[in-house]
């Protein structure tokens, strides 16, 4: 494959668009309720921040280890232990400059030309333009509504073949906010003892409202983690994420990053241990927020006629069930902008499944969202005339 070609088969990632087309709006004088995208209103906690400070007062503005501050590392494997009770030895996990480089080297190691990867439909949107960059094939295994938006182990072994080398998974999911089942977690890790490693997207861990997500690394160490600072932390802009590995695939992977990347930020690694340590009251705090959102943007969104037959539990999306107003979630997704100036998510940008869907975060405040809800229901009483 060409590098063009290559490029050419990588997609747009709509909601950028979306987004994009609204800040245009904003510029022009009108006001946005921003319900696209997938970002916490919050600021990064004050602990946080008076640690980056620190280290900057101190020096800490070189070069740190390949792999990430032998601290942080050590707090990740920590924090690991204490939430789900595995061993992860530190050597073992590589800190990244945000969890989409981490995305990168996971797939770098494990395919090659030809190669597939199987993933959700839907689901998250970037997960084929990694698997492609590398000149992989993403494979599409649907998850539907009247399953959870879950895997069916008989639907993932369906589109399995000789070249695939492994399947995605992600619980609490994007852009579903659903959990996946500790039954189906255990029929996939039977997959990875088998031989085809899972890849476990775990960025939205400890944003859950109802029961509790399980890390993949309950259930086998044949798994590669992705994780980060972002959500949980409300740290986008600092850009840190890690990737815990299978030991075989260490040298690799470490290889790849000092080349690609030297290492993380520094600064933002010294911030990240703080955060691990120190933010567990900031974060309680942000989680019981956007339970509430979660439960108010849910009663509204059903209220008006968009169906949300599986209760998002966790993470901060609703997706809903919009087909009975469109069978083109972009083109409705732009019109809701320019009629209502609400931005949404078209459900098209998770795959062919998405499609008649509508994707709604409620990283917001609730008074935003009240508005946004209150122009939505507008908007759709007027398409109904």
């Amino acid at each position: 494959m060409s590098p063009l070609t290559r490029f050419e088969a990588i997609k747009p990632f709509y909601v950028m668009s979306v987004l994009e087309r609204a800040q245009e709006l904003e510029r022009q004088g009108a006001r946005i309720v921003h319900l696209e995208i997938g970002e916490p209103d919050f600021d990064a906690p004050a602990c946080v921040r008076e640690a980056a400070c620190r280290a900057m007062d101190a020096g800490h503005t070189h070069y740190t280890h390949s792999l990430g501050l032998p601290e942080l590392r050590q707090a990740i494997s920590e924090d690991y232990a204490a939430r789900y009770g595995v061993s992860v030895d530190p050597e073992r996990i590589l800190v990244t400059s945000g969890t989409s480089p981490a995305m990168l080297l996971c797939f770098s190691v494990l395919c090659g030309a030809g190669d597939n990867v199987l993933i959700p439909d839907p689901g998250y949107a970037c997960y084929p333009n990694f698997i492609r960059f590398v000149c992989a094939e993403p494979r599409l295994v649907p998850v539907r509504e009247e399953d959870g938006f879950q895997y069916q182990v008989s639907a993932v072994r369906a589109v399995m073949d000789e070249r695939s080398r492994a399947v995605v998974i992600n619980s609490p999911g994007n852009p579903t906010g659903t959990i996946m089942p500790s039954d189906t977690m255990a029929a996939l890790a039977e997959l990875a003892e088998q031989g085809l490693p899972i890849v476990s997207d775990e960025i939205y861990h400890g944003l859950t409202y109802v029961g509790r997500e399980r890390s993949i690394l309950e259930f086998t160490d044949k798994a590669f983690v992705l994780n980060g600072f972002s959500k949980l932390y409300a740290m986008t802009g600092w850009r840190l994420g890690y990737l815990i590995s299978p030991e075989r695939y260490m040298p690799a992977l470490r290889k790849l990053a000092q080349n690609l990347f030297i290492c993380a930020g520094s600064v933002a690694q010294w911030a990240g241990l703080a955060a691990l340590r120190k933010a567990a009251a900031d974060v309680e705090r942000m989680r019981a927020t956007y339970d509430e959102r979660r439960r108010y943007m849910l009663g509204r969104l059903r209220d008006m006629g968009l169906t949300v037959a599986v209760e998002p539990t966790s993470a901060f999306y609703i997706l809903a069930n919009a087909k009975r107003f469109t069978s083109d979630s972009l083109a409705f997704a732009f019109d809701v902008l320019e009629k209502a100036h609400v931005g949404v998510t078209p459900g098209m940008d998770f795959g062919p499944g998405g499609e008649g869907y509508i994707r709604f975060s409620y990283a917001n405040s609730l008074e935003n969202i009240r508005e946004g809800m209150d122009r939505l229901e507008r908007y759709l009483s007027d398409l109904g005339r």
